[in-house]
């Protein structure tokens, strides 16, 4: 079902109060947080297979130490208040940049190209990084900013063999152009690089080399990675288990200043997305998606299709991330 929630109008602002709310808000969310469970298709009755026993066995108990930790720990000195100023793209952009859906993957990182330079993304700042000569590249569109410090927000073009990959993760490459495009007129602090991975689904081969032939002396540079992965099933969720803690009250505070109710579920008992690598070097993550109990059949499916996404879900996870990448990018060091 569908969501029509509060969110950004045109030219609007959006206020934050203190950040010390949002870290008592994080502990509070984190003591009931669900995970996708992975059942057996081979009998009748379902069985539960967990991939990761040892991780789930107390999901509640292992957020609330990690984000009340941190809340003992942390550093108070942010600004008391904030406030972000963007103009979000119409609803009927989003669709449309959905609606540029191909099958085969090769052409889907071509139409990608096409939508950055739509977007304003200049042709010295898009880079396609070849990482296997068969297989289509890695596509980046960087946004310059004041500092070397990068933020990176990802999402992968390519898609499994079952289904058209509407869901899985055209939802979250297509809206990569509408980023850029949101964020470019307002010059930020970091510089933003958009990436489309490719080969995800063939073991996280784009994102592992991408990270894997970064400058090493850059590496430290990165403050974030922001994955987009599956949107467009339901409301905007979080992967709460894997999150860098502070990007995730971040988050719980950027989406309690839309008046958009945040889920946190935990997948990594299905799956494993781009932030692998990411993790891998210690940088900090967070992957939002929409996946639940109920949607997670849908991948690598034949109903990953467009029918399975609603678009006011898509909608409002685009203004969610969109405004969420303007107020790390000012408060994040």
């Amino acid at each position: 079902m569908s969501a029509d929630l509060p969110g950004l109008g045109p030219s609007e602002w959006v206020k934050f109060g203190p950040r010390t709310d949002v870290r008592r808000e994080s502990v509070a969310r984190g003591l009931d947080i669900p995970y996708v469970r992975k059942y057996s298709v081979f009998t009748s009755r379902r069985t539960f297979m967990p991939t990761r026993t040892s991780r789930s066995r107390f999901p509640a108990l292992t957020t609330f130490l990690i984000c009340i930790s941190w809340c003992l720990t942390g550093i108070w000195l942010f600004p008391q208040n904030a406030a972000i100023h963007l103009q979000p793209l119409s609803r009927e952009i989003i669709a449309q940049r959905l609606q540029r859906l191909h099958l085969q993957n090769a052409e889907r990182e071509t139409e990608l190209k096409s939508m950055f330079e739509e977007a304003g993304c200049e042709a010295d700042r898009i880079q396609e990084q070849i990482v296997r000569r068969k297989d289509p590249p890695n596509i980046i569109c960087t946004l310059p900013g004041a500092t070397d410090s990068l933020i990176i927000v990802g999402a992968h073009f390519d898609h499994a063999e079952e289904g058209s990959g509407a869901v899985d993760d055209w939802s979250g490459a297509s809206l990569l152009p509408s980023l850029y495009e949101t964020l470019k007129d307002t010059p930020p602090e970091h510089t933003i690089l958009f990436v489309g991975f490719t080969d995800e689904e063939k073991g996280l081969v784009g994102s592992d080399f991408y990270v894997k032939h970064f400058p090493k002396d850059q590496l430290s540079n990165m403050k974030a990675m922001v994955n987009l992965e599956c949107l467009g099933l339901a409301p905007t969720e979080v992967w709460a288990h894997f999150a860098n803690p502070e990007l995730l009250a971040d988050l719980v505070r950027v989406t309690r200043a839309l008046h958009v109710e945040l889920r946190a579920v935990n997948v990594e008992q299905v799956g494993n997305d781009d932030t692998q690598a990411f993790r891998d070097k210690k940088i900090p993550v967070i992957t939002i998606h929409s996946i639940s109990q109920e949607t997670w059949p849908i991948l690598h499916s034949k109903k990953d299709n467009l029918n399975a996404i609603h678009l006011d879900d898509l909608y409002e996870s685009y203004k969610v991330v969109a405004t969420y990448l303007s107020y790390i990018d000012h408060v994040s060091h």
